[in-house]
């Protein structure tokens, strides 16, 4: 972490991610990121301001911004918007790097006193931590683990639609890794929780950084096993097999749902 009177990018371009109540500001309507020395930008005095070095994208440095909610200081540099609207822009590397500036932010906001004793803590200025003078005790971001898989039955898919969701918006099964357990133990309760199924055949995919407001997604792909579609009113609205060649609505590219959803779909041959 760099304490604000470092004055990073000063006088080398550089990315900058102000985080504003979980929102991101972006310079125009293509929601690009600011991206110049700091002199270059209409920038209030940073001093007042939490400020962190959070990597490189594209050979230039990256620097996160805590900023006040909706912040009138940064008005000149462009409008906060939530960050989903970067998924549109089918950009992972940048994607990446702002979940990582929103889950930073989040840490930093949550941890301003020591959950211990209660004094307040301050940065480390050696690795993305916060640490209490008085009792020792250090913190790092949090980051909750969650699965979520593509289940198919034959050349159907398993799609739910949250709570959340909206209208006609259906993507694929998720759950929070619970303590003690393994990633596939969790896959098969959440299913069996939230469908009433089990499956097999699980095969690992990928995985996605998701900061709403500190997930680590990790993608799977599974086959039906046995039992009924009984899909639980508490955490879903309804859920369906779908053919694969007549899908609804699902989450757009950029999401890890998506890559799923595609994954299954290559693998049955459909386009």
């Amino acid at each position: 972490m760099v304490k604000p009177d470092s004055r990073p990018g000063q006088d080398e371009p550089a990315w900058w991610f102000i985080i504003s109540s979980g929102d991101i500001l972006v310079v125009d309507d293509s929601h690009r990121l600011p991206c110049a020395a700091m002199q270059d930008l209409p920038l209030p005095d940073l001093t007042d301001y939490a400020v962190a070095f959070i990597g490189e994208l594209r050979e230039r440095p990256c620097y996160l911004v805590v900023a006040d909610h909706q912040d009138p200081n940064f008005a000149a540099v462009g409008e906060f918007v939530n960050l989903r609207l970067l998924i549109a822009q089918q950009d992972e590397a940048m994607f990446a790097v702002a979940a990582r500036a929103k889950q930073v932010a989040e840490f930093m906001l949550t941890h301003r006193f020591c959950g211990r004793c209660g004094v307040r803590m301050q940065a480390v200025d050696w690795e993305m931590a916060m640490q209490c003078q008085q009792c020792q005790h250090r913190c790092y971001p949090r980051i909750s683990p969650c699965i979520i898989v593509a289940i198919t039955r034959g050349d159907d898919i398993l799609l739910a639609r949250g709570k959340r969701h909206p209208a006609g918006l259906y993507s694929v099964l998720a759950g929070f890794v619970e303590s003690g357990e393994s990633l596939e133990q969790t896959l098969h309760r959440e299913v069996l929780e939230e469908a009433g199924i089990t499956v097999k055949n699980i095969q690992y995919v990928a995985s996605q950084p998701w900061p709403f407001p500190h997930s680590l997604m990790m993608g799977f792909t599974a086959e039906w096993d046995s039992g009924d579609l009984h899909i639980d009113p508490i955490e879903l609205e309804e859920g369906y097999w779908f053919p694969l060649t007549e899908l609804p609505t699902i989450p757009p590219p950029g999401t890890i749902a998506h890559r799923l959803i595609a994954a299954v779909k290559k693998r049955h041959g459909v386009d």
